[in-house]
């Protein structure tokens, strides 16, 4: 139970059970965390419990005072919550700190319209189209529109002070409304090709060219028939590139990864069938937040007050889902749907998001400035003479003792060093013997090194606690493996990440890092690297088995003579169900082999 000076018990007694927004405050008015709830009392007084993690512990700890709103419902409560993070940036709320209005692409309402980025206030009279995700994608965009619509982009006081042709007339980028070199009529047609394309309708807009090239084709205009041919073939290769397959509605992706202490938000934007593109964020959030909590808090502050579209996928459904749908349907004016289990192509750009989070997460926590912060506090906290410069971690995996694969993953001061990387297939151990299969692993890890293969780490991690520690400390010792720091991760009595306990070799008491140290989060990226390639490399053995019958193991069995008795027969149970003879009758399958498979399958007789 948290130590506290604020009488919670005395300030629950006089708290509604109504819907509102806490605050709760340091002894210097600082604002430590705003929150939500259906239920003041009894959300408020969930925090004086005593199952409580350490984060919320520490917060619980430094509350001096409690402020609340009550408001009408739990919608009304959660847009306040919103506003209230944004304005105090409380340190115990995950706040998203990219929080700058979107770009769009603006289309002026005048005679000769003008196309243009735009961010901020829509005050303008005109069409907005987007929002984009950055304005690199904004700018790409307009530099397709340039090259495939010839309508104006230049500033309002550069077009109406011209007094002849710029240089965009020249390469064919504008038809040079500024002095009346294109009739109102004509620059209509590239200002409504334009507002087709930007709202995610090229077909239309290739139809409409091909109607004109043929009719300019017809009226012998060859040269206007060949530059619709080019804008059509142009289009073609475009819409290739941008249109996500069957889809015409507008909707966002946003996939969530997690690891070393660090948070990666994936958001990639689809109008009109479109695929405008991706944005990446990394979202400030407190120890142990879990990803449900973590999308939640993102679509609060992303999209209320803002545009939505008509649908938003996650990869982890968030809390408060119905009343976030309820609150972003009705400032929609429209229905919308948050939606997490989904299916054929949505599930596949899903994928894609996650990848993408998982390999802008990868490259953060790659970093060079970010390693260089985490190689220094794990100097410290090791007590080591100097920056380590090279860190192997060794981790077992299996299924019930069967096909035991060990990893050994690889770390430098630029991050992973996958080319580094080894595994090795644990044979002649008992099954599920993880100390023989480390064993196993070190030996022929450093025997190799030894004879000049490879290069000593200057730490060596592996995932266990003392006994492991203390059995690969003896393979070293035998194989004379010298000027190796030996660290022992255990996942600690909890097992949660951020309670890791490590042993160093030759003292008795764990060391425990605080669960926000650096030094910590890069001993967690690479335990968790090594479990990764350990057991990607176990599914891929267990798969290899799967995909290998008793035929593969005969001699002159090859993939043709394979597949005519799998056909033959239905499979390997039919094949082994049959006789010499009936086998002898498959084309290519002689009354020898037909014997010897029968003997594969039922042992001489």
């Amino acid at each position: 139970m948290p130590l506290v000076s604020f009488d919670h018990k005395a300030f629950l007694k006089t708290l509604t059970t109504r819907p509102g927004v806490y605050r709760m405050l340091d002894n210097s008015g600082e604002v430590l965390y705003v929150g939500k709830a259906r239920d003041l009392r009894k959300r408020v007084g969930s925090y004086f419990t005593r199952s409580l993690n350490r984060r919320i512990q520490s917060m619980v700890s430094k509350i001096d005072a409690i402020e609340v709103t009550v408001t009408h419902t739990e919608a009304e409560a959660l847009i306040l919550e919103n506003n209230l993070i944004k304005r105090h940036k409380p340190r115990y709320n995950v706040l998203l700190r990219d929080d700058k209005s979107y770009p769009y692409i603006f289309l002026s309402d005048e005679a000769f319209s003008r196309l243009a980025f735009h961010r901020g206030s829509k005050k303008a009279k005109g069409r907005y189209f987007g929002p984009y995700p950055n304005a690199g994608s904004v700018r790409e965009t307009l530099q397709i529109l340039q090259k495939l619509f010839p309508v104006r982009q230049c500033e309002d006081s550069f077009y109406r002070n011209r007094s002849r042709p710029c240089l965009q007339y020249q390469i064919k980028r504008c038809t040079a409304p500024c002095v009346d070199l294109v009739t109102p009529e004509a620059y209509a047609k590239d200002v409504d090709d334009a507002m087709l394309f930007l709202e995610g309708k090229a077909g239309q807009v290739i139809d409409s060219l091909v109607s004109r090239m043929e009719q300019a084709s017809e009226k012998l205009e060859f040269e206007q028939a060949a530059r619709y041919r080019d804008q059509i073939a142009a289009l073609r290769r475009i819409q290739e590139r941008q249109y996500v397959s069957g889809e015409h509605d507008d909707l966002d992706i946003i996939a969530c990864n997690s690891a070393g202490g660090m948070n990666c938000i994936q958001l990639f934007y689809v109008r009109s069938g479109r695929n405008l593109g991706n944005k990446v964020f990394f979202p400030r959030t407190p120890e142990e937040s879990s990803e449900a909590t973590i999308v939640s808090a993102f679509l609060a502050q992303h999209y209320i007050g803002k545009l939505v579209p008509q649908e938003i996928i996650v990869s982890t459904r968030p809390e408060d889902d119905e009343v976030l749908e309820n609150v972003l349907s009705e400032q929609a004016g429209r229905q919308l749907r948050i939606r997490s289990n989904v299916r054929g192509d949505r599930a596949r750009w899903l994928k894609m998001a996650m990848q993408n989070a998982k390999l802008a997460l990868d490259s953060r926590l790659a970093s060079k400035s970010g390693m260089e912060q985490r190689l220094d506090n794990l100097q410290t906290a090791l007590g080591l003479e100097e920056l380590p410069g090279r860190m192997e971690c060794f981790d077992i995996s299996h299924t019930g003792g069967e096909l035991t694969v060990a990893s050994c993953v690889v770390f430098d001061r630029n991050g992973p060093l996958k080319s580094d990387y080894r595994r090795f297939n644990i044979e002649g151990i008992t099954p599920g013997d993880d100390y023989a299969a480390m064993d196993q692993a070190l030996n022929r890890r450093y025997t190799r090194i030894m004879n000049g293969e490879g290069k000593l780490p200057d730490i060596l991690f592996i995932d266990g606690g003392k006994g492991q520690l203390s059995a690969a400390a003896q393979v070293l010792d035998e194989l004379a493996v010298t000027g190796v720091f030996l660290v022992g991760v255990a996942k600690g009595v909890s097992r949660k990440p951020g309670m890791e306990q490590l042993f160093l070799f030759g003292s008795d008491a764990p060391i425990i890092l605080p669960a926000d140290s650096p030094a910590l989060h890069l001993i967690q990226q690479i335990r968790d690297e090594a479990h990764r390639f350990a057991i990607t490399g176990h599914r891929q053995r267990r798969e290899r088995r799967r995909n290998t019958s008793l035929l593969d193991e005969i001699p002159g069995i090859g993939p043709i003579r394979r597949q005519r008795l799998l056909k033959q027969f239905g499979g390997l149970q039919g094949i082994s169900r049959a006789g010499v003879e009936e086998m002898a009758k498959v084309e290519g399958i002689s009354l020898q082999l037909a014997t010897q498979i029968y003997e594969a399958f039922h042992g001489e007789e």
